[in-house]
């Protein structure tokens, strides 16, 4: 207890004083509750990665995305850039497909020349919505409507409804802007529809499944 001559006292950063009409006035150290707030991010951003880092797969797709999303962040460009040709890669960031070009890559599979050599054959069977006459192999694999044309004619599309880790899967966005990202485990995903990639819980249903498709390891 505090006696009448006593002008303050720290106690578990709490600042008691005592008034001239001997109430005691109780003040926050602010010191010492900054030092709490660090400490508490501290272990929630460790936590965090931890939880990230825990995730472990089998299925070489859902693992090179674990790793890769433990390594880097890439903020989303869906730009148009000249790649070398083939296992060209766009710099720095990238769009919702550079994510599945790249673990694909990853697995010894370069979409970029796959759907090159596949569009360069099949021209007429692919999406025209850009008004291209002949095909690119800056962009064409960059192109979710393309990716779902060459996965679909390569049969790698899954009806039955049931996803595995590793598998693709596309989506209707807001405004019938489609997106790309690969499924986890329950409604995980990997993906990046900005600003940047990562692994997402929640989001398998969010948007209307336009597409699902599984690599033959999965099947």
């Amino acid at each position: 207890m505090l006696s009448n001559d006593s002008q303050s006292l720290w106690h578990n950063g709490i600042s008691l004083s005592v008034a001239e009409n001997g109430k005691i006035n109780a003040v926050a150290n602010p010191y010492l509750f900054t030092r709490l707030i660090l400490i508490a991010s501290f272990f929630f951003l460790n936590s965090c990665t931890e939880k990230q880092s825990s995730l472990s797969f089998t299925n070489s797709i859902a693992a090179a995305s674990v790793r890769i999303a433990d390594s880097v962040t890439w903020y989303y460009d869906a730009a148009y850039y000249r790649i070398p040709y083939p296992n060209g890669d766009v710099p720095g960031g990238g769009a919702c497909t550079d994510v599945v070009i790249r673990v694909l890559r990853m697995n010894g599979i370069d979409l970029q020349k796959e759907v090159h050599d596949d569009i360069t054959q099949h021209f007429d069977l692919y999406p025209k919505m850009w008004g291209l006459s002949s095909p690119d192999p800056n962009i064409d694999h960059r192109r979710v409507p393309n990716l779902m044309t060459y996965f679909k004619r390569k049969g790698y599309e899954v009806t039955d409804g049931e996803f595995k880790p590793g598998d693709i899967v596309c989506w209707n966005l807001s405004g019938g802007m489609k997106h790309i990202g690969i499924y986890l485990k329950d409604e995980t995903v990997f993906h990046n529809m900005g600003p940047s990639s990562r692994i997402e819980e929640g989001f398998l249903r969010r948007y209307p499944i336009i597409g699902h498709y599984r690599y033959t390891e999965n099947q």
